[in-house]
């Protein structure tokens, strides 16, 4: 890495672990991951110019798909074969929720039809800019739209079950509560190694969903290797936050303030939208309100499934609401994007390998 690299790089490492101890001291919910967030993403639209490579937001992911996967138990995988029906709508409804999310940006932002339907649904940003660049989408607007609704998503409903003072008594735990040094290295291997096989299969987000997976598995077959340390689940806090705040430019609010006030107000509904679905839901599954709001909010699954961690909010059932709903959104957005530029005569362009 250059010396310059290197020198940003640890720059946004300190200031973020600075924000990360203000949050904390402030008894902020969350504080290891908004914490750095807010203070990098102030940072670089002052111009400091932060940057964060791409392993440093693996390390992020890593931690935080395998402190996730612990909880996958036998008990709490038959608990979601027995709520699968409120699985099935929620994720339908949240894609219904992201095709909303396009028609606004379409209609008022002024959006092209590939930017506003790639920058409008709810999956992981880096998978949809690459899909909204294949069909002719702006790169740019797409990550930006995706960057602005989950800093949204992520300051607004964690700050709001924390001030109305929700706390679980988190029914799904991790088998292991001890860390053992011996169990915590062939955690630390088996999970790393799913983290790479995902990468090598093209995964998306696979430093999240192959040690999830791995992680899942192992718990799922009752094996009790270790837990996390706590210091190393606020490590991957404190990465996901840079990363996702090194984002930012001193541009960035200048780039398109129509269409970034249609992701702001789109993103405020969507919120309320969600906790409509988590009502209906919690009537239909009798589970706990507050997760089922995590479960369907507009987020991503590595922020909402932390904030049910925080406040033992039902982790594996979070985990599996989001995870269901992005991969099957990966599955069919191509083809839904396809039958919609058909329908409404938007330009299509070649598909282009990665």
């Amino acid at each position: 890495m250059p010396p310059r690299r290197f020198l940003r790089l640890a720059g946004a490492l300190l200031i973020g672990a600075a924000g990360g101890w203000a949050f904390f001291r402030l008894g902020t919910p969350l504080p290891w991951m908004l914490g750095p967030l807010f203070a990098v993403s102030a940072c670089n639209l002052a111009g400091l110019g932060l940057v964060v490579p791409t392993a440093t937001r693996r390390g992020g992911q890593w931690v935080v798909g395998t402190a996730l996967g612990l909880y996958f138990t036998p008990e709490a995988v038959a608990r979601m074969v027995d709520i699968g029906p409120s699985l099935i709508i929620g994720t339908v409804v949240t894609i219904a929720l992201g095709l909303g999310y396009a028609w606004a940006l379409r209609r008022f932002g002024g959006a092209d039809g590939a930017t506003a339907f790639f920058g409008g649904a709810i999956g992981g940003a880096a998978e949809m800019a690459v899909q909204g660049e294949r069909n002719g989408g702006s790169v740019q607007l797409i990550t930006a739209g995706h960057t602005l609704r989950l800093i949204i998503v992520v300051t607004v409903i964690p700050f709001s079950l924390y001030g109305l003072g929700i706390h679980g008594d988190e029914a799904y735990l991790p088998p292991a509560t001890q860390v053992d040094p011996i169990g915590l290295a062939w955690l630390v291997l088996l999970t790393g190694a799913g983290g790479w096989l995902g990468m090598r299969c093209r995964l998306p987000n696979a430093f999240v969903l192959g040690p999830l997976f791995s992680a899942g598995v192992i718990s799922l077959a009752g094996l009790q290797p270790s837990a996390l340390p706590g210091p190393l689940i606020n490590l991957g806090q404190l990465l996901l936050g840079v990363a996702i705040g090194s984002r930012f430019e001193p541009g960035f609010f200048r780039t398109a303030p129509r269409y970034l006030t249609v992701i702001a107000i789109s993103s405020l509904l969507a919120i309320l939208v969600s906790l409509g679905l988590a009502l209906a839901l919690s009537w239909l599954s009798g589970l706990p309100l507050p997760t089922l709001v995590l479960a369907n909010a507009p987020g991503g699954v590595a922020e909402m499934s932390l904030t049910a961690k925080v406040l033992q909010l039902g982790v594996p059932i979070v985990t599996a609401f989001h995870v269901l709903r992005f991969v099957v959104l990966l599955l069919s957005v191509a083809t839904l994007y396809r039958w919609l530029a058909n329908r409404f005569g938007w330009p299509q362009v070649a598909a282009r390998p990665r």
